[in-house]
């Protein structure tokens, strides 16, 4: 389980472990930094992938974060967690990447009817498969013009919304890798929903 989202205490062993593991690696040892990629590799990817939206994309800017941050890691001064660190890291080259190519969502947010914690409606609800050839038709053009709407959206307000809609994360979370005040997190959220939301009532619907 990841104890950086339940707030769990940390397994001092496994702390130490790590502790030793960045030493070493910051040593130049190969070795060690390999297993601290093996202990973070995959809820790295799972960060990039849910902001880029492209598995192959995803794996190709996994190789350049974690070279960059053998490159780096002498900046790492322990004041937070690897794994923190890491995902600040990650969130970044991520957003520079959707901001760089433009590339669209391959499939939509899974964002449903309800109301969020700070009191914001969300109300653009996704299709659930159905086996009705006439609805899964009509379900695959309201998830067309989701895509379209998603594919407006500039890199901050979409990476914002991956991290809350996909992974869950918490408004101190989100603020904590963006590096700005809660209240700005909550406002970009806001405003996402807003440019989600008009992006889909004007689409046409052909």
């Amino acid at each position: 389980m990841d104890q950086t989202k339940t707030g769990l205490p940390e397994d001092h062993d496994s702390a130490d472990v790590e502790s030793g593991l960045i030493a070493q690696a910051c040593a130049g040892d190969d070795r060690a930094f390999g297993e601290l990629m093996q202990r973070h590799h995959d809820r790295i990817f799972c960060r990039v992938v849910a902001i880029v939206r492209n598995r192959e994309d995803a794996r190709d800017l996994c190789q350049e974060i974690w070279f960059s941050a053998w490159k780096q890691l002498g900046t790492y001064r322990g004041e937070s967690r690897f794994s923190t660190w890491m995902y600040t890291l990650a969130t970044r080259r991520a957003i520079d990447h959707v901001r760089k190519c433009r590339r669209w969502y391959n499939r939509f947010l899974p964002l449903g009817g309800r109301r969020d914690e700070d009191g914001s409606n969300v109300d653009f609800e996704v299709p659930t498969p159905s086996p009705d050839p006439g609805a899964q038709a009509e379900q695959n053009d309201r998830a067309n013009r989701i895509e379209k709407a998603m594919s407006s959206l500039p890199a901050i307000p979409r990476a914002v919304l991956a991290m809350r809609e996909i992974e869950g994360l918490s408004y101190a979370e989100i603020s904590a890798t963006l590096n700005c005040p809660v209240g700005t997190v909550m406002s970009r959220l806001h405003h996402a929903r807003r440019l989600m939301l008009k992006q889909l009532k004007d689409l046409p619907c052909d």
